[in-house]
C-alpha cells in the first residue's frame, strides 16, 4: 500500500522537493501509524528542505516536525485505532520521516492524545512554534513575574514570537515587540503588542554591561547581539526565555545582570521536552491560554508548499503556515 509525501531529494549538492508515493511502513513494537490530516511549516522544516547541514542526516527525506491526525494502526496499549493525536519535535522530520507525508510511523512515547477542545487545524496553527512559545511564557509565569513593567519579545513577527506576544497579552502583561519588518505594526497590535520597536532602532546603541532595567522579563527568539542587549535591560528577578539563534549562536554578557539583579536566563528546547510537559502545554493552549490564530494562519495544500519554504528561508514569512493533506 502506498501513501503520498512531499520528499526532498539531493542531486550533486542541490536539493529539491517533489510529491512522491512511498510504501506504507509496517508497525514496529510500541509504535503507531498515524494518518496525517495537517502539519505545519517551521523554520527547521525549511532548513531540512534546503539541505542545511546538521538538520537531516541523509536524503531523500520527508520533513515535517509537526503532526496532527488519527491512529490507523497501533502496537501500543496506550492508543486505539481512531484516536486523534498530536506529535511534535523529538526526531520527527529530522531522523524519522515527518508530517509532510500523509502517513507517519512513530514511537508511541512521542505521541499524545489531542485535547477534545482543539481541532487539528488549530493544533497545527500552534504546532512546535506554539509549544515553544508556551514553554517560554510558562518560565515567566512560573517565576511569578509581576506586570508592573512590560515584557519584551524579539523576533515578534515569527511563529514563536507572534504567539508569545499573544499569550503574554492574554495573561495581562504589557508587551513590547521587536521586529525587523516595518510594515507589520497592525499584525503585532492585533496580537496584543502595545509598543513596536524596530530592530535597527533597538540595536542603535551599544550593548552595555548593565543597562536600565526597564523590562520585567523577555522572550528572545533570535539570539546573538539582541539577546545580549535584552539580558542587560531586564529588571530584578526577571526571566529571559531563550529559544532561537537566527541572529547568531553566540552572545556576550557581563555577570552583572545575574549577580546584581538576579536575572535568570532560561533555555527552551521544546523539541526534546518530556511528554508530560508537552501534555501540560497543549492543555493550556487548548483552554485558558487559547488564542484565535485564524487571521495569522494560512492553510496550504502539501503539493503547494515549495513557495512557502522559500519565503521562510528568505525571512519573508509572516504568521503560521498549516499544511493540509488530502482533498
Amino acid at each position: 500500500m502506498k501513501y503520498k509525501a512531499y520528499q526532498i531529494n539531493e542531486d550533486s549538492g542541490s536539493f529539491s522537493g517533489s510529491m512522491v508515493e512511498l510504501d506504507r511502513p509496517s508497525v514496529e513494537q510500541d509504535h503507531v501509524l498515524i494518518k496525517v490530516s495537517y502539519s505545519s511549516l517551521n523554520y527547521k522544516d525549511a532548513l531540512a528542505a534546503s539541505g542545511a547541514k546538521g538538520v537531516v542526516r541523509s536524503y531523500p527525506f520527508v520533513p515535517g516536525i509537526d503532526v496532527a491526525g488519527e491512529i490507523i494502526e497501533t502496537s501500543s496499549s496506550n492508543f486505539s485505532i481512531g484516536d486523534r493525536v498530536l506529535a511534535t519535535g523529538y526526531k520527527i522530520g529530522m531522523a524519522v520521516p515527518g508530517g509532510f507525508g500523509e502517513i507517519v510511523h512513530l514511537p508511541s512515547n512521542w505521541v499524545i492524545k489531542c485535547p477534545n477542545s482543539l481541532n487539528d487545524i488549530d493544533a497545527m496553527s500552534y504546532g512546535t512554534a506554539g509549544i515553544t512559545a508556551a514553554a517560554c511564557v510558562k518560565k515567566i509565569t512560573d517565576a511569578n513575574i509581576s506586570n508592573d513593567l512590560p515584557v519584551l519579545v524579539s523576533g515578534a513577527t515569527g511563529g514563536v514570537g507572534s504567539i508569545s506576544v499573544g499569550l503574554l497579552a492574554k495573561l495581562g502583561y504589557e508587551v513590547h515587540a521587536i521586529t525587523g519588518k516595518k510594515d507589520q505594526d497592525e499584525v503585532l497590535h492585533s496580537m496584543g503588542a502595545s509598543k513596536i520597536i524596530l530592530r535597527n532602532e533597538y540595536m542603535s546603541e551599544p550593548v552595555k554591561p548593565l543597562d536600565k532595567g526597564i523590562y520585567a522579563s523577555a522572550v528572545d527568539t533570535v539570539g546573538g547581539d539582541i539577546l545580549s542587549k535584552i539580558v542587560s535591560m531586564v529588571n530584578n528577578d526577571g526571566v529571559v526565555s531563550c529559544c532561537g539563534n537566527v541572529a547568531g549562536a553566540m552572545f556576550t554578557s557581563s555577570v552583572f545582570p545575574f549577580i546584581l539583579r538576579g536575572v535568570q536566563l532560561s533555555g527552551i528546547d521544546s523539541a526534546e521536552s518530556s511528554l508530560s510537559l508537552k501534555n501540560e502545554l497543549w492543555n493550556l493552549l487548548s483552554n485558558e491560554w487559547s488564542l484565535n490564530l485564524k487571521d495569522q494562519t494560512k492553510i496550504v495544500p502539501i503539493d503547494k508548499i515549495e513557495s512557502e519554504v522559500n519565503k521562510i528561508l528568505d525571512g519573508n514569512q509572516i504568521g503560521r503556515i498549516v499544511i493540509k493533506h488530502g482533498e
